[in-house]
């Protein structure tokens, strides 16, 4: 009887990513500039505060980049990078983002986030306003205290990120092309040698 294989949580993530960025990386055809432009777009999408559409958000790019500006990437990479930033990494992302917003704003005074986030709601639950006037005062509270800071954070992490995606993957994916490159090499000239 054969005994099943139990993998750890981290041995399996390593295989998602493996399979769902990696191995795209080694197969496209394309050039490895593309390859890592594509990575380098999709990685940018995924360090913004728009977690459920970056994918479109590739998508848009792609489109535009392509019609408007002849400049073309791998969608396929930069729709599979955007996976960098799921479910489990959002919130430390996005706080984050948060932190760097507020240091780019100047508010020194309130780097902790939850106590922001808390006073939104005591001054709803403290108003004694109605429905309509809490959530006008919500929404703007969360505008400037959470959305602002929240967006004008990401860029530098966004650009830091673009830029350091691209360079690794450029390297990756050269490196991977060259040592296959060698290995057929070798095979070709292993193989004939025999003959």
């Amino acid at each position: 009887m054969a005994r099943l294989h139990k993998s750890s949580w981290f041995e399996r993530l390593k295989r998602i990513a493996r399979y769902r960025l990696h191995i795209p990386m080694k197969r496209s055809r394309h050039d490895p500039e593309h390859v890592a432009r594509g990575v380098m777009v999709g990685v940018v999408c995924a360090m913004t505060p728009f977690f459920g559409a970056q994918m479109l958000l590739v998508l848009a790019v792609w489109i535009a980049a392509r019609k408007l500006f002849t400049w073309d990437f791998s969608l396929v990479n930069g729709l599979a990078w955007t996976w960098s930033t799921n479910v489990f990494t959002v919130i430390p992302a996005y706080y984050l983002f948060w932190l760097t917003g507020q240091i780019i704003l100047g508010r020194f005074d309130d780097l902790t986030g939850y106590d922001s986030f808390k006073s939104i709601f005591d001054a709803w639950n403290e108003s004694g306003a109605s429905y309509r006037d809490a959530v006008s005062y919500g929404v703007n509270e969360f505008f400037w205290k959470w959305a602002v800071p929240l967006s004008i954070g990401c860029v530098p992490w966004a650009i830091l990120s673009g830029w350091l995606s691209y360079r690794l993957s450029l390297q990756f994916v050269t490196q991977y092309r060259r040592s296959r490159e060698l290995r057929m090499s070798l095979q070709r000239n292993g193989a004939t040698s025999d003959i």
